[in-house]
């Protein structure tokens, strides 16, 4: 079965023969289905996935009726002729059921793809534990490390810092591509290099291979992720006759579709990869007066962490990937909380998600840096990726992925957090290895 989506523009892409959530548990219980997806976003409804489901069933138990009765009066028809007797009438009777079965085979056809198209606008069941709640004002504060500095100065936020330390070149940056394109210059480079190597080196360290995924990739790959039909207005693309490509909001997509269509082995579980890539997000509205500088980009680069596993051990690896974005913080000496977001605020595909948040003084707010995120079975029904028990049937791995980390947010925490009364700012130790000179302080220029 073939699905067509179409894109902005002249994108158009099929699908063949993918999944979305699991129709045979919506059937259970639609009602309860219904509330659950409700609690994620509230404007979900089944009512039209049941009625296209209930068609499409009825359909298909008429055109095995019909082809049942078509056989028999077939066989009939030879039967007679054996025997010499007149079959004309009898097979025109053949003749018009096969021609109600073709119409009724095209009528389902036209039915899957209505059913696939509804059904894939439909985000992942949250897990039992996540916060009932369509806003995040009531996200839980689950965890707490270090504490808020206290300054005995009048301090700055990032973009006043940069006025004399020359990290980031903003207005050539806009020149060159658009406001939200940033210019890294000099030291900014080199602490943003010293940053993705020290965070590449711990998520190592902790078991995770590190991949360099392709930054381009195919509509269907999007898809997989679940980045695709939802967000379609939300993403960069190639305008190309040649190449129907999607730039990466995140390296998950990438690394999501490196086992596209695969059955793995049991005993390749868990795959566990860590990822640097620059990242793409056309991000919707104007940034506010507070969002300037690094806050909010159209490109900003990120060490992504993603992993397969069975099912009864996505909950552990989970913990584990929380653990590894956790331990870079904390060696950066940077004070965060651990957020556990409500159903309302979590992405499309995920089932469970907990926010890392640091805390800017600049804009005398808390910003994620990190989210971490258990897609349970979501992505991989989409991508088609199972694997097997011994002799088993295939079942779905389970999916997670979690930033560690964004870079951009987790810059300005350090100029802004490190910062000392003469407009400097100190580097934490755990860095100074990756820079050359072991370089420990910034200074004004």
């Amino acid at each position: 079965m073939n699905l067509t989506l179409r894109g902005r523009g002249d994108y158009i892409f099929t699908l063949k023969g993918k999944r979305m959530l699991d129709i045979k548990e919506l059937r259970k219980d639609p009602s309860a289905a219904e509330a659950k997806l409700q609690n994620k976003v509230p404007e979900a409804t089944l009512s039209q996935v049941m009625a296209l489901d209930e068609r499409l069933r009825a359909l298909k138990t008429e055109v095995e009726e019909l082809k049942s009765k078509k056989n028999i009066e077939s066989k009939e028809i030879g039967k007679k002729k054996q025997k010499g007797e007149e079959v004309s009438a009898l097979m025109e009777q053949v003749n018009a059921l096969g021609e109600k079965i073709a119409v009724r085979d095209q009528e389902i056809s036209q039915i899957e793809d209505e059913l696939k198209m509804a059904v894939a606008v439909l985000p992942n069941f949250p897990m039992e534990d996540v916060p009932v709640s369509p806003s995040p004002k009531d996200n839980v504060c689950i965890k707490s490390w270090g504490e808020k500095r206290e300054f005995s100065f009048p301090f700055k936020n990032h973009v006043e810092l940069n006025e004399k330390l020359k990290l980031f070149d903003f207005a050539r940056g806009a020149k060159t591509s658009g406001s939200g394109w940033p210019l890294y210059v000099g030291l900014g480079a080199r602490l943003e290099w010293a940053l993705l190597n020290y965070m590449l080196d711990t998520h190592r360290k902790n078991g995770f291979t590190q991949v360099i995924p392709p930054l381009l990739v195919r509509p269907e790959i999007m898809y997989g992720s679940g980045q695709l039909p939802k967000f379609e207005s939300q993403l960069f693309k190639l305008k190309d006759p040649d190449y129907h490509l999607y730039l990466i909001p995140t390296s998950e997509v990438s690394i999501n579709g490196m086992h596209y269509d695969e059955i793995l082995d049991e005993e390749q579980l868990p795959l566990k990869y860590t990822a640097y890539t620059p990242c793409f997000r056309r991000e919707a509205g104007a940034a506010g007066s507070q969002e300037r500088g690094l806050i909010r980009m159209h490109q900003f680069n990120k060490v992504e962490m993603f992993c397969l596993t069975k099912p009864e051990e996505s909950s552990k690896v989970f913990e584990q990937m929380l653990l590894s974005a956790e331990e870079i913080l904390q060696g950066l000496g940077v004070h965060y909380r651990n957020m556990l977001l409500t159903t309302g605020d979590m992405s499309f595909a995920a089932a469970k998600t907990i926010d890392i948040e640091v805390w800017l003084p600049g804009q005398n707010r808390y910003y994620e840096v990190s989210s971490v995120s258990n897609c349970t079975d979501f992505q991989s029904r989409r991508s088609n990726i199972r694997f097997r028990h011994k002799q088993d049937k295939p079942q779905f791995v389970h999916t997670l992925n979690g930033s560690g980390l964004a870079t951009s947010r987790l810059m300005v925490a350090l100029l802004e957090n490190n910062q000392q009364e003469d407009g400097s700012v100190l580097v934490p130790k755990v860095l100074h290895k990756y820079l050359e000179e072991e370089i420990v302080q910034i200074k004004p220029r």
